[in-house]
């Protein structure tokens, strides 16, 4: 199945341009103006919208409410031929994603949708996975089961009343952002908020003001003092997802905030006092990332004094089968299926799979036997993963671990049966399809 991409522009020949750019990887729709939008808010949401500002009969900011309001999962990226430091600000303050002058790059627009489907696919993950972990804590029969997983949740109970700095690390799809939102429910600053940014989605120019807030006039289209995250969080907590996607200056300026406990806003001459818990989250080893020069040395020792690593789900198989059951739970309600469980053919096919896309992949799965599950039980047909086993290339060594070589043999299988469709693939591992791609690079396979 193909990713939705909704077109709003008034002008016929770059939708069309744009439709022939994209039809090949996705599902495209068009709108030419505010009212043809509008008229499909009652359909299907999009999985992106590509927004025009300037419509013939609307500014393209004040659709943005409407459009995060109708469609709260679809990501937005704005496209403009007059852009201003002040209408990104405000495009990303309404829930924009990204920011896109025209003319542009072809290669630039696919990559920011490759990104915005990512942060999608990782919001729908946290939204999912938050009700499942949440009931781990006071539960008689906690989800988790393996040692490694009640020991992370030891370690938050611990350090979660504490305002000590933290850091999550783990695969993607492992649920890093729910175990922010634990730690942050389980503090005594659980009755302010949380605020939580993704470092790798917020546009490099707009990332410091967007942090520390700017003060008016201090670049053009400032036209009034603007609050950062910092502030938003006061009392409570902020979380940097990805932070090792932070621009390596920027770092330097967190780290004095994280030394000083003060902030200075962009183009302000005074600091000030502020009272935020930090939670940071990466899916790359830090040690690589400082070895890449993606992460700073200094910041990463001032933002670990704790860490917490969640491990990918093929090393901890004991909660492989209670996840499984806790999603076909709650699947099997919301698709009004009496189903009693799983076969013991489809338990073995369940626990012996390498899972490569981790618990978003299991979620993913479980849901759609869900929905093509035709008896009372879940059967090893209903699923879509095959066996996977790994055979070394003969004659020669791979230099593959054998879990390496599981999940390259579960990639290179998957290919097969979508046909070498990147798209579905990466749909039905549940990973992103940059990480795919990553992982076809990394692994030396031919598409």
């Amino acid at each position: 199945m193909k990713g939705k991409i909704l077109i709003v522009d008034d002008e016929a020949g770059l939708r069309e341009m744009l439709r022939v750019t994209l039809e090949s990887d996705f599902s495209v729709s068009e709108a030419g103006t505010a009212a043809a939008l509008q008229k499909l808010f009652a359909q299907d949401a999009p999985d992106i919208v590509l927004l025009d500002l300037k419509l013939p009969d609307a500014n393209g900011l004040d659709l943005l409410p409407q459009i995060k309001k109708n469609w709260p999962n679809t990501e937005v990226i704005v496209l403009t031929g007059e852009a201003t430091i002040e209408a990104a600000i405000q495009a990303t303050k309404r829930g924009a994603f990204y920011f896109i002058n025209k003319p542009f790059d072809h290669q630039t627009l696919l990559v920011t949708l490759e990104r915005a489907l990512q942060n999608k696919e990782q919001k729908e993950e946290n939204n999912s996975l938050r009700g499942v972990i949440s009931t781990m804590s006071g539960s008689a029969v906690p989800i988790f089961q393996s040692a490694v997983m009640q020991q992370v949740v030891r370690t938050i109970e611990r350090v979660a009343a504490s305002d000590v700095t933290l850091l999550i690390t783990g695969e993607s799809g492992t649920g890093k952002e729910v175990i922010a939102d634990l730690i942050h429910n389980l503090s005594p600053r659980a009755k302010n908020r949380i605020v939580k940014v993704n470092c790798a989605a917020l546009p490099r120019e707009l990332i410091e003001s967007e942090l520390f807030g700017s003060v008016k006039g201090a670049f053009t289209g400032a036209h009034a003092d603007r609050d950062g995250l910092f502030r938003q969080a006061e009392g409570g907590t902020l979380f940097l997802d990805e932070i090792s996607e932070m621009p390596i200056d920027t770092q330097s300026k967190l780290l004095r905030v994280l030394q000083d406990q003060k902030v200075r806003p962009v183009g302000g001459k005074t600091d000030y006092q502020t009272n935020c818990r930090i939670l940071a989250a990466t899916n790359r080893k830090p040690e690589d990332a400082i070895k890449d020069g993606k992460l700073r040395e200094d910041l990463f020792y001032r933002i670990s004094a704790i860490s917490v690593h969640l491990p990918p789900l093929r090393e901890r198989r004991e909660d492989i089968l209670p996840l499984a059951n806790a999603f076909l739970k709650r699947y099997a309600a919301q698709a009004n299926r009496p189903l009693a469980g799983f076969t013991a053919q489809a338990v073995e096919r369940l626990a012996g799979f390498e899972w490569p896309g981790n618990v978003r992949q299991l979620q993913n799965e479980i849901q759609r036997a869900v929905l093509l599950c035709e008896g009372p039980e879940v059967q090893v047909n209903d699923l879509s993963i095959s066996e996977v086993r790994f055979i070394p290339t003969e004659g020669h060594d791979t230099g593959f671990t054998l879990l390496e070589g599981v999940e390259r043999n579960a990639i290179v299988q998957m290919l097969k049966e979508t046909g070498g469709n990147k798209l579905e693939t990466a749909k039905r591992l549940g990973i992103g399809r940059q990480t795919l791609y990553n992982k076809i690079k990394a692994y030396g396979i031919e598409t």
